[in-house]
C-alpha cells in the first residue's frame, strides 16, 4: 500500500510537470484562426446564448477557472492575451463549464451542492484521523475516514465534471472555426495534460483512504 501511494504521489508531481511542460511548448505556437483565449471564449459563449458571462483577466498562471457562484469566466494573463493553442485550449475549456452550469450538467450539480460540506470535512478530517492514530482513539479515526471519505468523493465526482468540460470545448472549437483539424492535436495534447493532474490527485487521495481504512480495521481487530 505505502508503495503504491508513493507512486501515486510521484504520479502526481508529474502530471503537474507535465501541464506545464506542455502548455509551455503549445503556447508558442499561434492558432491559425488568429483568436485570443479572451475572444475565442467570448465566441464560444455568446454561441451558446451566455451573453450575460463576463470574461475576467486575473494574475499568475495556470490560475484559469470558471465561478459558478458569480457566473464569471476567469483567465490567466498568458491565456486571456495571447492567440496560441495552449491559451485558446484552457479559455474554452473553462467555457465548458459555464455551459455545464448553464444546462445543469449532473455531476456539476452534485459537485456544488456538497462544495459546502466538502471544505468542512477536508479541514477537519485530518486532525481527526492523525489524533485517533497518535491515541488509539478508534473512534476519531472512524469519523475521521467519514470526512476524508467525502473529501475523496468531491475529488471523484471532479473528473467526469473536467473530462465533459475538455470534450465540450474540443468539439465546439473545431465545429466553431476556432482551431482547424491539424490542430486538434495540439489541443488534446493541452487537456489531457490538465486532466491528468486530476487523475493523478484522485488516485492519491483514494489510496490515502485505503491506507486509513486498513488501519482502523487492523487495529479493531
Amino acid at each position: 500500500m505505502y508503495v503504491l501511494i508513493i507512486a501515486a504521489f510521484a504520479l502526481t508531481i508529474w502530471a503537474q510537470f507535465r501541464v506545464k511542460g506542455t502548455f509551455k511548448k503549445w503556447a508558442q505556437v499561434p492558432v491559425g484562426s488568429g483568436l485570443t483565449g479572451y475572444q475565442a471564449a467570448r465566441r464560444m459563449l455568446d454561441n451558446n446564448g451566455l451573453h450575460d458571462v463576463p470574461i475576467e483577466p486575473v494574475p499568475g498562471a495556470l490560475t484559469d477557472h470558471y465561478d459558478p457562484i458569480h457566473r464569471v469566466v476567469r483567465l490567466s494573463e498568458p491565456v486571456y492575451y495571447e492567440n496560441s493553442i495552449s491559451a485558446v485550449s484552457v479559455a474554452c475549456h473553462e467555457v465548458g463549464h459555464a455551459i455545464q452550469h448553464s444546462v445543469s450538467y449532473p455531476f456539476l450539480v452534485a459537485r456544488h451542492r456538497i462544495f459546502p460540506v466538502v471544505n468542512f470535512a477536508s479541514g477537519i478530517a485530518p486532525f481527526l484521523l492523525i489524533g485517533g492514530i497518535l491515541f488509539q482513539a478508534f473512534g476519531l479515526i472512524g469519523i475521521g475516514i467519514v470526512f476524508f471519505s467525502i473529501a475523496v468523493a468531491f475529488q471523484l465526482i471532479t473528473l467526469p465534471v473536467e473530462f465533459n468540460a475538455s470534450n465540450r470545448a474540443r468539439d465546439l472549437m473545431i465545429a466553431e472555426g476556432f482551431i482547424t483539424n491539424d490542430e486538434e492535436r495540439g489541443v488534446a495534447k493541452v487537456l489531457n495534460a490538465a486532466a491528468l493532474t486530476y487523475v493523478a490527485a484522485a488516485l492519491l487521495s483514494l489510496l490515502e483512504l485505503f491506507r486509513y481504512i486498513m488501519i482502523f480495521t487492523q487495529n479493531r481487530d
